[in-house]
């Protein structure tokens, strides 16, 4: 397992039919290890343990429709009125963190209109606050906590 820039977490794991899986808390189930799932379940870890939010605002890899294309997102954080707070996008460390990520959850983000984005390989990760409004974004340095 690659060390990541995220606090040290502690996981489960089990060997099933050849494969190393890895517990999800959010999706309530083991799911094969993988390295963009290595940094998917870092980051789950991050918004609740350190930003407090609730397990029951986190959704995990769902399909939504963008053009008539189905593609899936990572992870989203809705608010208590159902509202996303926080679309999160999640990459092997391997891949770098380019421009052409950050398009993929934009066009992602245009359908769901996220308050705030975030983009990580598990070592290199981004955040940014949107203003529709205004149509730009601010990157910060770090997610807010829950409130």
């Amino acid at each position: 397992m690659e060390n990541l820039n995220f606090p040290g977490y502690t996981f489960r794991f089990k060997n099933s039919e050849n494969k190393r899986l890895i517990f999800d808390v959010i999706r309530k189930k083991f799911v094969v290890y993988q390295p963009e799932e290595w940094v998917r379940q870092h980051v789950i870890q991050y918004l609740t343990m350190d930003k407090k939010y609730p397990f029951s605002h986190i959704n995990v890899e769902k399909q939504l429709v963008i053009n008539s294309m189905r593609k899936r997102y990572d992870i989203v954080v809705y608010n208590t009125d159902g509202s996303i707070e926080i679309l999160i996008e999640c990459k092997a460390p391997k891949i770098k963190i380019t421009k052409t990520v950050f398009d993929q959850i934009a066009r992602y983000n245009m359908d769901l209109r996220a308050r705030y984005l975030m983009v990580t390989n598990g070592l290199d990760h981004f955040y940014c606050q949107m203003d529709y409004e205004l149509s730009e974004y601010t990157f910060l340095r770090e997610l807010p906590p829950f409130k």
